[in-house]
C-alpha cells in the first residue's frame, strides 16, 4: 500500500528542504513512550524522564498516540526553511477551532475521554495544547535542539548538493527504501493507500531524527510534506567531536583538525560550534586561519555563511 503523489514539472521546481524543531519535539513524544522503537535516543530519554513529573502532557498525548494517525495542526508544515520553535509554536496557538476538532476525531488508541474534553472545546484545547508544547519545549527539548539542529543541517546541505547535481531522480532514489519516484510520480509506502496531484505547490522534504528510521507524509489541506529520516542519526548522542589523527593535529592543530575534517560537509558556524563543543567565536577563528591557509572558503546561503574544503583541504584531510 502506498501513497501516489503525481508530480508536475512545477512541482519538481519548487521542491524545498525545511527544518522543524516542532516536528521533532513532538515526534520525540513517542519516543518515550517507545524507547526500544528507537534506543538511538536512550541518552535524551534518560535525560529528560526525571523531568516529567511537573509537566501535565495527558491532552497532548492523547493527541499524539504511540502509532497511527496524529493530529496534523500539531505539526504545521515549514513554512520557512529555517523556521524557530517560536514561530512554529504560534502557527499552533492560530490552528482554527473546527479544523482541530476535526483532526482530534481521526486520532485513534489514546483515551476518549481526554479527547472528548479537547472536542467540546477545540478553541480553549488548541491554547492548552499550545501550553503544554511550551512547557515539554523549555523542560525537554531546548537544550538538545542545537545538537538535532546540526544534525538535520548536515542531512540538508548534503541532500541539497544531491538535487543540485542529479535532479529529482538522484535525490530521491538515495532517500528512503519506502521512496520511488518514477519520473513523475512519487510513491510513499505507508500504511494507506492515495492519489493525489500536487497542484502546483510542490513539496517540502523535512529531515527527522526523531521520527527515525520511518517516513511520514503530510497533504491537503496542508501543504505537501515529506518526512524522511535523516542521516547519521546514530552520531546524534555522541559525546564530544570525533578525535582528530595525530599527525594533521600536530600539523594545524587539534581544533583545527577537527573542524576541517567536519568539513566535509559544508556547515555553518554555529552548526560546527555545536558539533565541536566549541564557542562561535572559537570556531570562527580557526575557520579564519583555515580559510586563509586556502584549506576552507565560506560562501553565502541566504542569510547564512556556509564553510566547505577546498580542493587542498579535501586533500590534506585525505591524507589522515
Amino acid at each position: 500500500m502506498s501513497i501516489t503523489w503525481v508530480m508536475k514539472p512545477e512541482d519538481v521546481a519548487r521542491i524545498r528542504f525545511a527544518f522543524s524543531p516542532m516536528w521533532e519535539l513532538v515526534a520525540s513524544l513517542r519516543t518515550l513512550r517507545q524507547p526500544a522503537r528507537q534506543s538511538i535516543h536512550l541518552p535524551w530519554i534518560k535525560a529528560v524522564r526525571p523531568r516529567l513529573a511537573g509537566l501535565d502532557l495527558a491532552e497532548l498525548l492523547a493527541l499524539v498516540p504511540p502509532s497511527g494517525y496524529l493530529a496534523d495542526f500539531l505539526t504545521p508544515p515549514p513554512d520557512t526553511p529555517l523556521p524557530d520553535f517560536a514561530a512554529e509554536l504560534e502557527r499552533v496557538r492560530r490552528t482554527e477551532p473546527g479544523l482541530a476538532r476535526a483532526e482530534a476525531a481521526r486520532v485513534r488508541g489514546t483515551d476518549p475521554a481526554v479527547l472528548e474534553r479537547f472536542a467540546a472545546d477545540p478553541a480553549a484545547g488548541v491554547a492548552r495544547v499550545a501550553d503544554a508544547l511550551e512547557a515539554y519545549w523549555e523542560a525537554c527539548f531546548a537544550e538538545f535542539w542545537p545538537r538535532v539542529y546540526a544534525l538535520l543541517e548536515r542531512d540538508v546541505l548534503r541532500r541539497s548538493r544531491q538535487l543540485a547535481q542529479g535532479g529529482a531522480s538522484e535525490l530521491f532514489a538515495g532517500l528512503d527504501p519506502a521512496v520511488t519516484w518514477t519520473g513523475e510520480r512519487l510513491l510513499v509506502e505507508r500504511p494507506w493507500c492515495d492519489v493525489k496531484g500536487l497542484n502546483g505547490d510542490g513539496l517540502v522534504l523535512v529531515p527527522s531524527a526523531f521520527h527515525w528510521p520511518s517516513v511520514a507524509v503530510m497533504s491537503a489541506p496542508y501543504q505537501p510534506m515529506l518526512v524522511y529520516p535523516v542521516l547519521g542519526v546514530g552520531t546524534l548522542w555522541e559525546q564530544g567531536p570525533p578525535p582528530a589523527p595525530g599527525a594533521l593535529a600536530a600539523l594545524i592543530g587539534r581544533s583545527r583538525a577537527r573542524i576541517l575534517l567536519a568539513l566535509a560537509e559544508p556547515a555553518t558556524t554555529s552548526a560546527l560550534a555545536a558539533r565541536m563543543a566549541l564557542t562561535p567565536g572559537a570556531v570562527s577563528q580557526h575557520l579564519g586561519v583555515l580559510s586563509g591557509g586556502g584549506l576552507a572558503v565560506g560562501m553565502r546561503v541566504g542569510k547564512q555563511v556556509l564553510y566547505r574544503r577546498t580542493l587542498a583541504g579535501d586533500m590534506l584531510a585525505g591524507q589522515t
